[in-house]
C-alpha cells in the first residue's frame, strides 16, 4: 500500500523536488564553492577551505562594509518600527478623518519598484544639497520599511486589545501608560516580527544603497564592486555569510510566530 501511494504521488513529490531544486541549487553552488581552495571558483571543486573566509576577515573594505550594513539595518528598522506603530496606534485607536485614505498612502510605498524610489530620493536629496552618505541609505531603507511595519502592526490591533485599552484607562491609566504599558507589551510578537522582517530586507538591499550613498557603502553595493572584476572566492564566502545570516534571522522569526499562534 505505501508502494503503490507513493506511485500516485510521484509526480507531485518529483515537481516538488525540482521547485526546490530550482530555487536552491544556485545557493549550494555558491556555498559549496566559497570553500574553494584555489582562486578560480569553477569545477572540480578543490578544497576544502577556510581561506577565503579569513580573507573576508582581513579585508578592511569589506569588514567597514559590513559593520555599514549592520548599523543602517538596525538603526534604520527601530527607526521604522517606532514611526510604524505611532501610525498604526494612530489610525486604529483615534477617530481621524479620511483614515482610510491615510492608511493607502501609509502602504502605497510597498507597490512602488525599489528602482523608482531610490530614483526619488536621490533626486529630493540633490534638490536638498543633502550629501550622499549612510544617513541617505538609512532614510531610503526607512522609506520602504516602515510601510511594511505599519501593515503588520496594524493588522495586530484587534478590538480585544482595544477592550483591554480601555479597561486601562478605566483603572486611571493615561493615555501614554496605556501605550507603553498595555499596547506594547501586548502587541511585541508584532513589533519584533516587524524589526526582524526590517532588519533582513535592509540588510540585502542594494538599489537604494548604491543609489544614495558615495564612500561610505553597505556590504551589497561592496558585493557588487567585487563582482565587477570577475568571479572571486571571496564573493562566494561573502555571499554565503549574508545567505546564513538571512536564513538564521527569518528562522528566528518563524519559530516566533509559531510559538505565538500555539499561545
Amino acid at each position: 500500500m505505501a508502494s503503490s501511494r507513493l506511485f500516485r504521488n510521484f509526480p507531485a513529490i518529483s515537481y516538488v523536488v525540482l521547485i526546490y531544486g530550482f530555487i536552491f541549487l544556485p545557493v549550494v553552488v555558491l556555498v559549496l564553492f566559497s570553500f574553494q581552495d584555489s582562486r578560480i571558483p569553477i569545477p572540480p571543486f578543490d578544497g576544502p577551505s577556510l581561506k577565503w573566509y579569513g580573507a573576508i576577515l582581513d579585508d578592511r573594505r569589506m569588514m567597514d562594509a559590513l559593520f555599514n550594513s549592520v548599523t543602517v539595518g538596525l538603526l534604520s528598522s527601530m527607526v521604522s518600527v517606532v514611526l510604524g506603530f505611532l501610525a498604526a496606534y494612530s489610525l486604529a485607536r483615534l477617530n481621524i478623518p479620511g483614515a482610510r485614505f491615510f492608511q493607502g498612502l501609509l502602504i502605497a510605498p510597498l507597490t512602488v519598484s525599489y528602482l523608482i524610489i531610490a530614483m526619488g530620493l536621490l533626486i529630493t536629496f540633490t534638490e536638498l544639497g543633502i550629501p550622499k552618505s549612510l544617513l541617505t541609505v538609512g532614510i531610503g531603507h526607512v522609506v520602504i520599511n516602515m510601510p511594511l511595519c505599519f501593515a503588520i502592526l496594524y493588522s495586530q490591533m484587534g478590538e480585544h486589545q482595544a477592550n483591554v485599552e480601555r479597561a486601562a484607562r478605566d483603572l486611571g491609566a493615561h493615555d501614554l501608560q496605556v501605550m507603553l504599558l498595555v499596547s506594547v507589551p501586548m502587541l511585541w510578537p508584532a513589533l519584533f516580527a516587524s524589526f526582524v522582517l526590517s532588519v533582513t530586507f535592509s540588510w540585502d538591499e542594494f538599489i537604494i544603497a548604491f543609489m544614495v550613498s558615495r564612500f561610505d557603502v553597505t556590504l551589497p553595493v561592496e558585493i557588487w564592486s567585487m563582482l565587477r572584476s570577475g568571479l572571486n572566492p571571496k564573493t562566494n564566502a561573502v555571499g554565503s555569510l549574508v545567505f546564513m545570516v538571512s536564513f538564521v534571522v527569518v528562522l528566528l522569526l518563524d519559530v516566533l510566530i509559531s510559538r505565538t499562534r500555539r499561545l
